[in-house]
């Protein structure tokens, strides 16, 4: 009975180190993923939120200033 004891707890043992180097592998395939996407991602020449923001800011004024611009000049060409 011992001896079945034994066995049981050898199989326990085997099965928890394997997990443990089961999760060990998942965690290490996730970094090494992680790593791969950040490296793929720098690569191309993406903008960030803010550089988009700032830009479509600028775009907007630009609009705005133009739309002004026009309506100061068809009043000049109005006077003429």
């Amino acid at each position: 009975m011992q001896n079945n004891n034994k066995i049981f707890d050898d199989i326990s043992q085997l099965m928890t180190n394997a997990m443990g180097v089961a999760q060990g592998a998942k965690d290490e395939a996730n970094t090494a993923m992680k790593s791969m996407m950040d490296r793929w991602l720098a690569d191309r020449d993406f903008v960030t939120r803010e550089e988009f923001d700032a830009v479509r800011a600028m775009a907007q004024k630009a609009r705005e200033e133009n739309e002004a611009l026009s309506v100061r000049l068809a009043a000049l060409e109005g006077k003429k």
